[in-house]
C-alpha cells in the first residue's frame, strides 16, 4: 500500500507529456509511412497472384510465407541491422570500405511496410475475387486488355471493399509502432523505457504510456466503424 500513497501521477505527466507528444508524432508518421507502403505492395502482390505467370506466383508465394512464418519484431531488426551489412557487402565488391547505415524510421517503416502488406495482399486478393466476372467480360468486350480491366474495374472496387479491414490493419498498426523501439526509434514506448529508468516511475510512466496509445487507437477505430457502416449503406 505504501507504493500506491507514493505514486506520482501529477509529475510524470508532466514531465512524461512533452516527451510522449514528439514520440508520438514519430510513431504517427512511422504508421502512415508504413501504411501506405503496405497497401501498394498489397496491390502489386494480390495482383501479381492473379496473373498467368506461375513463376511469378510461386515467388510471391514463398516470400509471403517467409513474411508471415517469422515475427514482426525478428524482420524489425533483420531489416535494421542485417539488411545495411548485406549492402556493405555487396557494394565492397566496387567500393572498398563502403558502410551502407540506414535510419531506424526508415528501416521501421520498410519493415512494417512489408509485413503488413504480405497481409493486406490477401485482403485485395479475396475482393477481387469477389468481383463478379461478368464485369471483366463486359470490360473486354468494350476493348480492354486483361491488364486494363484488372488496373481500371476490378482493383478500384476491390481496394474500395476492402477499406474497413484496411482500417482495422492500420489501428494495428499503430499499436505495433511499439516495436521500433527495439531498433533505436525514439517513439512513445523507448522514451517512456529512458524516462521511468531515470525517475523511477515506473508505475506512472507506462500507465500513461497506455492511456497515450488510447487516445491515439480509439478515435481512429471508432472512424473505422463509422467508415464500414457508410461503406456497407452503398453497397
Amino acid at each position: 500500500m505504501d507504493i500506491l500513497n507514493n505514486l506520482d501521477f501529477r509529475t510524470a505527466f508532466n514531465e512524461l507529456t512533452p516527451e510522449l507528444l514528439q514520440g508520438g508524432w514519430i510513431a504517427v508518421q512511422s504508421t502512415i509511412g508504413g501504411f501506405l507502403l503496405a497497401v501498394l505492395l498489397g496491390i502489386l502482390i494480390a495482383a501479381g497472384r492473379l496473373s498467368k505467370s506461375k513463376i511469378l506466383k510461386s515467388i510471391l508465394v514463398v516470400i509471403l510465407e517467409l513474411i508471415r512464418g517469422t515475427p514482426l519484431l525478428v524482420q524489425l531488426v533483420y531489416m535494421f541491422y542485417v539488411v545495411p551489412l548485406l549492402i556493405s557487402i555487396l557494394f565492397q565488391f566496387w567500393i572498398p570500405g563502403y558502410q551502407y547505415h540506414i535510419d531506424p524510421t526508415l528501416a521501421g517503416i520498410l519493415g512494417l511496410g512489408i509485413n503488413y502488406g504480405c497481409y493486406l495482399s490477401e485482403v485485395v486478393r479475396a475482393a477481387i475475387l469477389s468481383i463478379s466476372k461478368g464485369q471483366t467480360e463486359a470490360a473486354l468486350a468494350l476493348g480492354y486488355t486483361h491488364r486494363q480491366a484488372l488496373w481500371s474495374i476490378v482493383i478500384p472496387q476491390a481496394v474500395r471493399n476492402s477499406i474497413p479491414v484496411f482500417g482495422n490493419y492500420l489501428v494495428m498498426m499503430i499499436k505495433d509502432t511499439s516495436l521500433l523501439a527495439f531498433i533505436t526509434v525514439n517513439e512513445l514506448l523507448l522514451r517512456t523505457q529512458a524516462y521511468a529508468s531515470q525517475t523511477f516511475l515506473t508505475i506512472e510512466s507506462y500507465t500513461i504510456l497506455a492511456i497515450a496509445y488510447l487516445i491515439i487507437s480509439l478515435p481512429l477505430s471508432q472512424v473505422v466503424r463509422l467508415t464500414e457502416k457508410r461503406l456497407s449503406k452503398h453497397a
